[in-house]
Formats: C-alpha cells, structure tokens, sequence
C-alpha cells in the first residue's frame, strides 16, 4: 500500500473508470434473483461503441444493467432470466454489428455446500463424483480439510436442494452456506406477523423496492433475507420500509458464524463420544488386565458360572457392546454409505478390525458356556481400546484442523462490530450521532472514527487527519499518515486523531470481504501434489484389507502345520488367535486419513498465514507453481518504480506556445489511463492561467485511439495531433529532427521518459517525466540473486531509460519498447527455453503477461483486472513481498513433501511390524489397540506439521 493509501484494491471488480454504467429501471415482482453474465465484445473502437451497445442492451427487457468498456473489450449484463435469456443479449449484441466471444450459452450459478462426515481423501471424491453425475452440474470442487464442496450448475436444469441431496444420497451430511447472490444481504427479524400472508405481502413489497436483487422468508422464525444492491438501496432503508410501509416492528438480526459453530459442535460431539467411550473402555481394561495381574484383588474375575465362562468374561462383555453398537455406530454407518458408493474408507477398517475382535470374542464367550474344556481368550479389550483411541485421535485432530483456519478467523474479526453513525445537515454541520451496528451502514453515511477504534468500512476521508495502523490487512508495521482525501481500508486501526469518513464500499465490495473471499476459494482449491493421495486412496483401502487377510493366513497356516515354535505363541492364545491379532492390527494401523490431509492443511495454513503478511496466495495450484520459479519479469512502471511519473521538463520544437501545448496535451491525454498521461495532464494543468484548460467549443476531441505500447492520437477540432514516444512517430510518418533526437538522448540518460507532442505531421514539443525507482527495488533484486531466481525487466518505455532504471536496481536482462502482446511473448520465449516464469505488474497491460505466465504476481495497488488475471496478489506496493511469496511456497511445498513423509512413511513402517515382522526376532508386537492409537497419532502429526507453517517469518524485510 502506498504512503497515502490512495490504492485501488478496493475498487469493485471489472468497473474500470472508462465503463459507462447504465442502471435501468428494475423488474418488479420478479420471485428469483438477478443473474450477471459477463462476455468479451470484438470490434469495438471508441467510447461510442461501447455507448451503442450498451443502448442495445437497454431496450431489452429484463436487464437491469450494463457495463461495457471498450478498453478492456469486455461487458457486464445484469438480468432477470425469467424476462430475458443470455441468447438473446448474445444475438442483441451481433446484431449491432459486434463479435461476442468467451460467451456462455448456459447460466452458470454457483453455491457452497458445508460437508459433515468426511473422513479421508476417498470420502472426497466420493462427494465430488456423486455431485459431478447429477444432470445440470458443471463443475464440483470439494475441499476435505475445509469441509465444504464448490459447485458450479445451471439453474435451469438443477437448484441448490436437489444438489444437497445429492450429496445425502452419497451418505454425508450436506448443508448450503452460500449461493451466487449472497453477495449483500440482510437478515431481518419480525415482529407481529400473525399469518402467512402478513409474510407473504412483506416479500411482495420488498422484491417491488428498486435495488432489492432476492427475498428469502422464514415463517417459522419470522425472519426475512434481503439480498440488495448497495448502490441503489442499503439494510437501514429496508428495516425503515418495513417499519413505515408494512406496518410491523422490524429489526437487524445477526446469524451465528456457521463455521464456528459447526466447529465447535464436532470438537464436543468427538469429546463426549470419547468420554462416554472412556466410562466403559476404562473398567473393562481394569477387569482384563490390570486386577488379574493383582491375585488377592482380580481372583473373582475367574470366577465359573458355567462350564468355563467366567465373571470377568461377562463383565467384558457386557462393558464392550455399548462402545462396539452405540458409541461406534458413526463407523458402520460410514461403513455402509462408503461400500453402497463401491468405495472405501477408514470406517471400513475399523468396522472390520473391531468387528472381528468383539464376534470371535462372542464366539469364545458362546464356546466356554457350553464347553467344559475350552480355554480361548477373548479381545473385548481390544475393540473397546481401539474405538476409544480413535475418538481420542478425531477429537485431537478436530481441535488441530480448527487452528489452521485461524488466520482467516483473524481476518473476519477485524471489522468492529458498531460504528458511530453522523447525521448531517445540508450545511455539512453535525445534527446527531448515533452508535449503530456495522450491518446497518450503508453507502455515502459519515462515520466518526474515534482514535484507537478501527474503521468498520471501507471509505474517504473528509475531515481530519491521523495515523493509521494497516498491519492486519498490508503486512506493513509502520502506520500510515493519512489525511482529507485519502482512502481507508475496513478492519484497519486509527491511530490518533478524529476522523470523518464518508462510506464507498461496504459488504462484499470492502477490501477485506475481497480479501478473504480469495484466502477462502484458495483453500477450496486442490494442489496438484495432491494427486498423489487421491492415486493412492483408491486402491489404499482394498489394499490394507487384503494385506491383513494375508497377515492372518500367513500366521495361522504355518501355526496350524507347526512350521514354528509353540513358544512364539503367548499363554492363553492359540495359533489362531495370535494371526487373528495380527491382521486385526495390520487393518487399524493403516491410515488414509494423515495422507488425505497432508496437502490440504498446509495450504489452509499458509495462505491464511500469507494474507496476514499482505500476499494473496489464490490456492494450492499457485503454490506450486511459485515454488518451482527461478526467472523473475517485472514490469517497469508501477512495480520497479513507484508509478506516480513527474513531469520534470517540457520544450517547444516550433513556433507553437506553451501555453498552446499544454491545452493539446490535456485535450489528447485527459482520455488515457496511463500514468506518464495523467503526470502530463497534471503537469500542463499547472502551467496554464488559473489551472485550466482554454480548448475551445469547436476543438473538441474526436477519433481518439491507443496505440499500445507508443501513445495516443486523435482529432483536436480540424487537427490531426499525436502524443507519444518515437515509435508512434515512425507508425505515424512524423519526421523526428536530430535537435529532438538530442532532447531524447540527454533526458534517457538520466532515466528520463520523453512523450511528444506532434500536430498535422510535425513535432511541436515533447516533455521529459521520470519516475523514481521505489528504494527497496534494489535490495530486492540482490536477494532474489541469492535465493537462485534471475531477475528481467520488460517495458514499452524507450532502451535508454529501460537500461539505465536495470543498471540502478541490478537487473542484467531488459526488453524495452514492446507493446502488452509482446511482453507475453517475451515470456514464452523464456518459456520455451525451460525457465520457469513469474510475472509482475500492475496495470491492465499487464494482464496478457499476467496470464502467460507460469505465476502472476500482481502490484495490490494496480488495478483490478490486473488482479483478477494474477496467481498472487500483493495487497502491498512493497516489492519485498514478491520474496516472501516465493519463500512462503518453497516453505510450504517442503511442508507437504514432509507431511508425506510422515503419512506414507508411518504406513510403510507401521503395517510390517503390525504383521509381525519383528515378532519371531524380537518378541515385540503391536496389540490392536496400540495400532489403533498410532492410526490416531498419525493424522495428528500431519496437522500439527501444517501448523507449524503458522511460525513462518519473512525472510527479508528492507528498511532505509
């Protein structure tokens, strides 16, 4: 972020200033929500296109808005599909005149479902498989450490409660928390409703109210959700028509967090099905192995009832069928659902493992009752033991899994729950201030921040001035000094001093809603290292089973033949019981659980960790790819540079008057977005009488055009002008004499950008803008040095000022004078040559590069299509973070690489010397139980590796 906070992060997604919004009257009563539908328009040369089509798209009935930008070639249609349908905007537009393409012909909605029940990477993509088979589901992306699923479908064909369904059918629980339109909403509480049709006529009213995008009822709980535009209405404007037009008592109403509160539940329910577990699991190991090993104390045990079947036989087993049947049933259950679905998971192992267990205990219970000489022991120790060591590992492992979502929580909570509303007349004077809650603004209100309070919105300042702490959201300790102007992020701390903000962006426009919906698809998002755990679980299950099958004759057949020593077998047992033991410890020890979440948590924890330091991290595939980079392109303006160019000196090549080319210039440049096109307007601004322009009536600009990569040129009244660099002299046929040819060279030595200014085929004047490299650039560059990443530099600017900006900061490779087109290309040459390549920018000709490249990093402070088009995005203007990206991955893919280590090598080592291996040389085996409880500790030791990545420090910081 910059030092005034003037960034543009939080300006709405795909509005560029050059877009013109036509807001047309809405659709009344219409039941579902309004759709947008965005699609790339060929052909379009100027604002006038952009106008026409827009025109078009008014005349249809059902649109609510358009946006359409011809720098970006790009429209935005808001609709209502029960008026109109997206063919026939898709025909409205060809037959303007226009090519649409990246059109979708189908409405794609989306919607995120919480999944309860999963338990390994097979559970998964059993979730996903089932969702990806229901008709009118596109795309289905189910994220098992997050537990929730992303699916992509057409409303059409399928809606939010068949997909649930589906995903009952599959055997887990499903539950929707979030749609397509969730984007602004307000729940609101009733008072007074007495009958269906008083909630009935309040939906109706509401969904009649200009802004209102959907309604949703409750008639249980008199409760209503109003989706809305914030442009057009806000939540104290809704209650207010309630209260006045409806007639009935209405107020805000706060849902619980969903994800807490579901979180919470599982580390209960895991905590009290282990305790319960315990109040059986505890005595029953006392009466089989404790008191008998204390003669006085444990002789009643052995106690006869019949034939051989003794006290301490029944006690076990009256103690063992609670745990086995009611607090175990979450296993059969699993068990069930994951065969029906002809797959399977860790229930199944635990379901076969104490099932074996606790049947041949009956059988040895059922032998000794009618048998005068039988003398088998029986295991309920052993499926009691196991199920409650289980619980234990789930209950510490749902503690473990809650924490790397902490970062994001942190995130959440930023935002203050209350702000202090003023109430102003129309002199500007305060009439009342009233505290409100933070739902309840809406835009345009004047908030009053007191110092060490935090800002609940995004907004401006209009009065006063102060400190502000921007740590939580930049990664940047030093608060910023900000003032009458200056923009200011949600979440954020003032300092000191009393400031007046007026309200721009509130809900899920705010910078922090932006931020933490990216952190929240990235970890939704799977990792193509992943692909090695969802190889090994479909076959890891029928594979350990078989592994014990084996175990079990491997050990009993050979015990049965007498093929070795009746000594190996323990006092009591038999040759069956001891395989028996075996292959029920091969079942349990194996875990496909820590390998499912080896990937998963780590991403989960870094990227929340990453947005704390100020680096957005968009998922897991980012991840590693940003690890692998060892070529560094960076962008000169904006990213080297601190983008804000000075004009430093300006010359006249003709008898034409300053003053003259300063009003050509503002006149030509006042339609670019580039900065050296701004500093130029600016500049000639304030040269001019009273700091205005003088253009007269009849010199108005038409013919504007861009030309990428060397300037502008357009029609000023009858004069053909054009401002730009030597490039766009030689596109245009204008002569350039050695006297400009000498201006370039002295100012390109001295890393100075010429721009001229050419009037009907003749060069009138020029002006020399610098642009001071940013301090830390250099530093940056040395370090990336050190940790094996070379460093290049593209731009459009001239050689001159492209070689001496790489020589300052260190950089050895440059391409200069290449247009957005050929930055891209540029970066699949390097490509092509095996490199693996990053890309840094900020602007939107940027975004092909951004793109092309293996990793786009884009400059927080650039614009937003630059930000959409990135694989990372650093929210500060610092280029120090594009170390701490490549460093983070690097950290984290190691990170994985050991979780792995962990899983496959517990699996590798735990299941030999669960089949006894060891046994015949050592004498040591593991009991069930043990397996059962290293089953456990193994996905604890995965998710706690994960959480270590919450210790990550940067690995540079510059300071001056």
């Amino acid at each position: 972020m910059d030092a005034n906070g003037k960034d543009d992060l939080k300006i709405p997604l795909l509005e560029p200033s050059d877009a013109v919004v036509l807001d047309i009257k809405p659709v009344r009563n219409v039941d579902h929500g309004v759709r947008t539908i965005t699609f790339k328009i060929g052909g379009m040369e100027c604002a006038s296109c952009s106008t026409s089509i827009e025109s078009v798209l008014q005349e249809l009935n059902g649109v609510e808005s358009a946006i359409v930008s011809a720098l970006q070639g790009q429209a935005v249609v808001k609709y209502v599909p029960e008026l109109v349908g997206v063919k026939a905007i898709k025909e409205a537009v060809e037959d303007a005149g226009f090519e649409v393409t990246e059109f979708s012909e189908q409405d794609i909605a989306v919607c995120r479902l919480k999944i309860n029940g999963m338990m390994c990477t097979s559970c998964s993509e059993s979730v996903e498989r089932a969702l990806s088979m229901v008709e009118g589901v596109k795309k289905a992306v189910v994220g098992l450490a997050l537990e929730e699923a992303k699916v992509n479908y057409d409303p059409n064909v399928i809606n939010t409660d068949r997909i649930v369904e589906a995903v009952e059918d599959a055997g887990f629980g499903a539950e929707l928390i979030g749609s397509g339109n969730d984007g602004n909403k307000v729940h609101i509480k009733l008072e007074g409703i007495v009958s269906p049709d008083n909630m009935n006529m309040i939906k109706s009213s509401l969904e009649s109210l200009n802004g209102v995008n959907h309604v949703e009822i409750d008639m249980e709980e008199c409760k209503v959700t109003v989706g809305y535009d914030p442009d057009l209405t806000g939540s104290r404007s809704l209650i207010q028509f309630i209260q006045e037009s409806c007639h009935y008592q209405a107020s805000l109403y706060v849902p619980e967090r969903r994800y807490e509160t579901e979180k919470n539940h599982e580390i209960k329910l895991y905590r009290n099905q282990f305790l319960w577990s315990c109040l059986f699991s505890v005595p029953l190991l006392m009466f089989s192995m404790v008191l008998p090993m204390i003669p006085p104390y444990g002789n009643w045990l052995n106690y006869k009832l019949q034939n051989m079947l003794t006290v301490g036989m029944v006690l076990r087993w009256i103690l063992c069928t609670p745990v086995q049947f009611i607090i175990g049933k979450r296993f059969y259950v699993g068990s069930y659902h994951a065969l029906r679905r002809k797959s399977a998971n860790m229930d199944v192992l635990v379901a076969l493992g104490t099932n074996a267990a606790y049947f041949y205990s009956v059988y040895t219970v059922i032998k000794a009752l009618i048998s005068d000489a039988f003398e088998g022991q029986d295991f309920f120790e052993t499926s009691t033991m196991l199920i409650s060591f289980i619980l234990l590992g789930k209950y510490l492992e749902s503690i473990a899994k809650g924490k790397t979502s902490d970062a994001l929580a942190k995130l959440t909570d930023l935002a203050p729950d209350t702000a202090c509303l003023l109430t102003m007349d129309n002199n500007g004077n305060v009439i009342s201030e009233t505290e409100i809650s933070s739902q309840l603004i809406q835009k345009n209100d004047v908030l009053k921040i007191f110092p060490g309070s935090k800002f609940p919105v995004d907004g401006v300042i209009i009065d006063g001035h102060g400190y502000v702490n921007e740590s939580m959201i930049t990664g940047e300790a030093i608060p910023i000094a900000k003032s009458t102007g200056d923009r200011v992020i949600g979440g954020t701390v003032n300092e000191n001093g009393c400031l007046l903000i007026k309200v721009t962006h509130i809900g899920s426009e705010t910078a922090l809603s932006q931020i933490v919906q990216i952190v929240e698809a990235a970890q939704l998002a799977r990792a193509p290292v992943q692909k090695l755990a969802d190889r090994i679980s479909r076959f890891f299950v029928p594979a350990v089973v078989a592994a014990a099958l084996v175990t079990w004759l491997a050990w009993y057949i050979p015990g049965a033949l007498g093929l070795y020593p009746k000594s190996w077998i323990p006092k009591a047992m038999d040759e069956f019981e001891l395989a028996l033991q075996f292959g029920i410890s091969v079942l349990v020890v194996a875990c496909p659980c820590a390998l499912g979440l080896a990937t998963p948590t780590a991403v989960m924890v870094a990227t929340g960790k990453g947005a704390t330091q100020g680096v957005l991290i968009k998922g897991g595939n980012a991840l590693e790819k940003a690890h692998k980079v060892n070529t560094i392109v960076f962008d000169k303006t904006g990213t080297l540079t601190v983008g804000k160019p000075e004009v430093v000196s300006a010359e006249l090549f003709s008898e034409i008057s300053m003053e003259e080319l300063c009003n050509l210039a503002i006149a030509v440049e006042a339609n670019s977005e580039h900065p050296i096109a701004k500093a130029i307007v600016e500049h000639a601004k304030h040269r001019l009488p009273d700091h205005k322009s003088q253009i007269s009536n009849n010199s108005i600009v038409k013919d504007f055009e861009e030309h990428p990569g060397a300037g502008v040129g357009c029609k000023v009244g009858d004069r053909t002008v054009f401002v730009g660099n030597k490039k766009l002299m030689r596109l245009s046929n204008v002569p350039v004499d050695p006297e400009i040819e000498n201006y370039f060279s002295d100012n390109e030595k001295l890393a100075r950008t010429c721009v001229i200014v050419a009037v009907d085929g003749k060069v009138v004047g020029a002006f020399a803008v610098t642009d001071p490299v940013k301090p830390e650039a250099a530093h940056v560059i040395s370090f990336l040095r050190s940790m094996n990443v070379n460093s290049i530099m593209v731009t459009g600017d001239n050689w001159s000022t492209a070689t001496a900006i790489a020589k300052e900061v260190g950089i050895e490779y440059v391409y200069a004078e290449i247009d957005p087109l050929g930055k891209a290309d540029r970066i699949k040459d390097l490509q092509a040559r095996g490199k693996i390549v990053a890309m840094v920018g900020d602007g939107i000709n940027d975004s092909p590069a951004l793109v092309a490249a293996n990793v786009g990093m884009a400059i927080g402070a650039g614009t937003d299509v630059a930000i959409e088009a990135a694989d990372i995005v650093l929210i500060k203007s610092n280029l120090e973070d594009v170390i701490t990206a490549v460093d983070l991955s690097r950290k984290t893919i190691a990170r994985i690489h050991l979780n792995y280590v962990w899983a496959l090598g517990y699996n590798i080592l735990g299941m030999p010397i669960a089949a006894g291996v060891l046994f015949p040389f050592t004498g040591i085996r593991l009991p069930p139980w043990l397996a059962g409880a290293l089953m456990a500790a193994s996905s604890i030791s995965v998710v706690c590796s994960s959480l270590l990545l919450q210790t990550y420090k940067k690995p540079f910081t510059y300071s001056k």
